[in-house]
């Protein structure tokens, strides 16, 4: 009689003492390879940078075309505003201050647009990255059918893990 309920307890510690299935790991270590976080939310900022950055380029460039409007327009009222010197500054001191606004923003349009780009750049490789990775299925797939074709016939098997 005390085999029998020494059998229950044996077998009880026997399974205690067993490492969990691989269903019973938590959902991350469930897939063998994992992108690092800096890439998987990463590329995300990334791109959101890039698209911020074209909008500031877009604002700055919107900005020098306004400067230049304004310079077109004080000229077209005298044409002897937009006298220039032999250098290519303008005579008229309110001119060249429009000038000079008109390539300060185009300055500033250009050096956002270069840091959009590269945003662009740097997220599309951190995609591409991650996309070509190669990904393992996960390890907690009990049954998994498989077909082949071998000349004219047709082989079906299943691998049940348990």
């Amino acid at each position: 009689m005390t085999r029998l309920s020494f059998a229950p307890v044996l077998l009880g510690a026997l399974l205690l003492g067993q490492a969990p299935l691989a269903a019973q790991q938590p959902a991350e270590s469930l897939f063998v390879r994992r992108s690092p976080a800096l890439v998987k939310y990463g590329k995300w900022v990334a791109l959101a940078a890039a698209v911020g950055m074209g909008l500031k380029a877009r604002a700055a460039h919107h900005d020098a075309e306004d400067a230049f409007d304004r310079l077109e327009r004080y000229c077209d009222a005298d044409e002897l505003r937009c006298t220039q010197r032999p250098n290519g500054s303008y005579v008229d001191p309110v001119s060249e201050g429009y000038y000079q606004t008109s390539l300060s923003r185009d300055r500033h349009a250009r050096g956002w647009l270069l840091g959009g780009e590269a945003a662009l750049v740097g997220a599309a490789g951190l995609f591409i990255w991650e996309l070509t990775r190669p990904k393992n299925p996960p390890r907690n797939i009990p049954f998994e059918p498989s077909i082949r074709v071998i000349g004219a016939r047709t082989q079906f098997g299943v691998s049940v893990a348990f």
